[in-house]
């Protein structure tokens, strides 16, 4: 049952990691107008950099396919560990209103770690 839980768990955040992957290539959704100063300049700044947002979006569409799979739901995690760190740190930082949602992503990492621990030994030894 545990299992189940985490798949699916793992189904829907790798199906929201690539909407977002896919909203970065493509600009389906709309950017909200009312933000922050801080969150647009930040955003901008982002934008600046020629070949940041391609490179988040391409990790963030791989990152989210291979969560979906569970033999390969490591590398998943691996590959998307760093994106989340950035979405976490953003939210503490600059835009604390989407602080729970991403708290709570981590948290299903965390427990995708702990489940994958045997296959993240061999990196640490």
């Amino acid at each position: 049952m545990k299992k189940k839980i985490l798949t699916g768990l793992c189904i829907l955040v790798g199906l929201l990691f690539i909407n977002g992957g896919l909203n970065k290539f493509l600009g389906y959704i709309p950017e909200p107008t009312d933000l922050p100063e801080d969150v647009l300049q930040a955003m901008n700044a982002m934008k600046q950099i020629v070949w940041l947002m391609p490179l988040l979006a391409v990790a963030e569409i791989v990152g989210g396919a291979l969560l979906m799979v569970p033999k390969l739901r490591a590398l998943g995690a691996v590959i998307l560990f760093p994106v989340l760190a950035g979405i976490v740190l953003h939210h503490i930082t600059i835009a604390p209103s989407g602080l729970p949602i991403a708290l709570v992503i981590l948290a299903i990492f965390v427990w995708v770690v702990y489940e994958e621990r045997e296959k993240f030994i061999s990196l640490v030894s």
